[in-house]
């Protein structure tokens, strides 16, 4: 699933009182017997047992993700929250549902949730009508809601501050698909990059065969969660005219770190490192400012899907199963 990066959820997590948080989730059709709850300089890490997991930990009050390998939704909390999860993985945004104290905060990054693969869906279609409405009606809504008195003021002027910023960001992100789908029928920036089995390789090695391109970093939480679809996908099409090309934008000063996971995980496919990290020519060329991004370039190196579908998505089998021999 595609989301939106909104400044909201960066908001940086500021030290209240020492009170812990008790986080409690129960989950249907997990993905993972571990969730992971991530912030400004924190890390958590909860083990669970048959769809159920609970924790008690210091956390700052602020905004956080909570992943599980696969999907990943937002989340607040602060000190003396009491929160407690019950989804169903299979339908990840659509099942949350929160309660206890905190319940108001998270419900409502709940719905944004909702409201923002909305946003996705309207972007993708490129229906500008129905995008400006959906973003109209999520303002109004998002304002309502943290009119609520019990609502945190933190999160509440957040909110708030991400609603007003809002239609901005989905201005530039317009203007970003628009540039991005230019590149469609082109021929493709190109690279030569260090390979991890050693030397050098360069886009034009792949010539005459399909390229679908991975750009990720170590760091990446949903890129690391794409890796066993990668995999599978990958081995679907084994022995066939498609290269399966994995670039890592790591920082130079992680570059033992990327040979390190890249050996430890055992990936497959060629396994590339930028050499510039985001600064990079080709990935400043596709424009790529968030990771996971995936690259569809055919045997004559014009670029098919400078946006292609992750492997995740069954999108892509459908369409490597009417290109690839």
């Amino acid at each position: 699933m595609k989301k939106l990066a909104y400044a909201l959820l960066f908001a940086t997590a500021g030290l209240f009182a020492q009170d812990k948080v008790k986080f409690t989730a129960k989950i249907e059709n997990r993905n993972s017997d571990t969730i992971r709850i991530v912030g400004q300089n924190f890390n958590k890490i909860i083990v669970g047992k048959n769809g159920s997991f609970t924790d008690t930990f210091d956390a700052p009050k602020g905004f956080y993700q909570l992943g599980d390998g696969t999907e990943v939704t937002s989340l607040f909390l602060a000190p003396g929250f009491d929160v407690n999860l019950k989804m169903d993985a299979k339908m990840f945004d659509e099942s949350i549902a929160y309660t206890g104290k905190g319940s108001k905060e998270n419900n409502i990054l709940a719905w944004l949730g909702l409201q923002r693969e909305g946003l996705d869906n309207a972007m993708e279609k490129g229906d500008e009508a129905a995008l400006n409405s959906l973003v109209d009606n999520m303002i109004k809504g998002a304002n309502e809601k943290v009119a609520d008195k019990e609502v945190d003021e933190l999160f509440r002027q957040q909110i708030s501050g991400g609603m007003q910023q809002l239609k901005g960001q989905l201005a530039q992100m317009a203007a970003s698909k628009s540039a991005i789908s230019k590149l469609n029928g082109a021929d493709s920036p190109t690279f030569d990059y260090e390979n991890h089995k050693g030397g050098k390789t360069k886009l034009s090695d792949f010539k005459g065969k399909y390229v679908y391109i991975d750009n990720w970093a170590t760091w990446c939480g949903p890129c690391r969660g794409e890796i066993p679809h990668l995999q599978k996908i990958e081995e679907a099409y084994h022995g066939k005219n498609i290269e399966f090309v994995s670039i890592s934008i790591d920082a130079q000063k992680d570059h033992d770190k990327w040979k390190k996971f890249v050996d430890d995980k055992k990936l497959g496919g060629v396994q590339l490192m930028a050499d510039n990290d985001w600064n990079s020519e080709f990935i400043k060329a596709y424009g790529i400012t968030g990771i996971p991004r995936f690259i569809l370039i055919g045997p004559d190196g014009k670029v098919i899907n400078a946006d292609a579908p992750r492997p995740s998505d069954p999108a892509l089998k459908a369409v490597l199963d009417k290109l690839v021999k």
